[in-house]
């Protein structure tokens, strides 16, 4: 999912291409997936991201632009697109293999909602913009998911990988500093 405005994180670029210690985010989260066990990677893009749409290096979907659920129901209705499959957004620079591979192990059926714990992403020093409380834990969506059909089931990660999405330009500093 690379087709988003970006706008919190004020720059003059689009976001997926803001540079995390000199590479852009999404070529970042692309060279993760191309180590994973994932086989197909499409860039899901907007009208708010034409470079990023130019720069990637895989197969992209055109999406209206309407904001991230609205894109993602709509590429997932794409006819080259079959469940279940695993979302990743732009923002995560310190995706790895390792990382993807988890969450593709985790997963048996249906959904499958990736959280990072509220309290590691606020002492790594990252924003935390949407939370919810499951099982009694504040949470916050890591940016990962795998969406199929049937039940939804949570996979908490104590994991900076999932917990470091860069929003800000105080998450790009931290993400820096996680990767020396």
């Amino acid at each position: 999912m690379c087709g988003g405005k970006g706008t919190r994180l004020d720059s003059d670029g689009e976001k997926p291409l803001f540079p995390v210690d000199g590479e852009p985010m999404v070529d970042r989260v692309l060279a993760a997936l191309a180590d994973s066990r994932v086989d197909r990677v499409y860039a899901v893009v907007s009208p708010h991201a034409p470079e990023t749409a130019a720069h990637v290096d895989c197969p992209t979907i055109e999406t209206p632009g309407e904001g991230y659920v609205a894109d993602l129901q709509h590429a997932l209705a794409d006819e080259w697109v079959d469940g279940p499959v695993l979302t990743v957004a732009a923002d995560l620079p310190l995706l790895d293999a390792e990382a993807v591979d988890s969450v593709l192990a985790a997963h048996d059926s249906g959904s499958l909602t990736v959280a990072a714990p509220t309290f590691l992403k606020s002492a790594l020093g990252v924003s935390v913009d949407t939370t919810f409380v499951h099982d009694g834990e504040e949470l916050a969506p890591a940016g990962v998911n795998v969406v199929g059909d049937g039940p939804d089931r949570t996979l908490v990660r104590d994991d900076a990988r999932l917990a470091v999405n860069v929003n800000r330009r105080e998450d790009a500093e931290v993400a820096e500093r996680l990767l020396l």
